[in-house]
């Protein structure tokens, strides 16, 4: 999948929180998150699979009848995933989501804010320190996902959050958790 660039909020950039990496590629800025946990502070990245050329997010995962590891994309606003296993779709696509360190679970309650996706539910991973969130849709196909970060206007969690990156070579199945 390419990545397309998109505008970055100046005023997210002056305080990056720390697990997001402004990286460059291209010649054009894309943020990174480069260290995202569960909620007892275990790392969800993964050294060993990398997509971009940066370590991936690894989540467990049971979709329908079947469970197994997906390995999402760090970039910001990608939804590139690789699967270990083949999700059987038969009762819907929502995930749960589970910690792949200890298996404690990921879901939170949330409305997905994206026109047409009913979905309830999301899977939270947090920055280090856990003051700041991200909440992605727990439905397999919406690219709905919110970034909540302390001391940045809400204006501008909105403006990142509305960054999604569609490149060559999305379908479906990996167009977002």
């Amino acid at each position: 999948m390419e990545l397309i660039p998109k505008d970055i909020p100046v005023e997210f950039l002056q305080i990056l929180p720390e697990g997001i990496k402004l990286v460059s590629r291209h010649g054009h800025p894309y943020l990174v998150m480069d260290r995202v946990e569960d909620a007892r502070g275990n790392s969800l990245m993964d050294d060993a699979v990398h997509i971009h050329g940066e370590p991936s997010v690894k989540l467990k995962v049971k979709v329908g009848h079947t469970e197994g590891y997906i390995f999402v994309d760090a970039y910001w606003g990608s939804h590139a995933k690789l699967y270990n296993f083949i999700p059987d779709f038969s009762e819907g696509k929502t995930v749960e989501a589970f910690s792949p360190v200890n298996g404690s679970s990921l879901m939170v309650p949330w409305k997905c804010p994206i026109d047409g996706c009913d979905e309830t539910h999301g899977i939270e991973l947090r920055l280090p320190g856990g003051q700041n969130t991200i909440i992605v849709c727990g439905k397999l196909g919406c690219p709905g996902h919110h970034i909540n970060v302390a001391h940045v206007a809400e204006g501008v969690s909105e403006s990142l959050s509305n960054i999604n990156y569609f490149g060559e070579g999305e379908d479906e199945l990996f167009s977002a958790i």
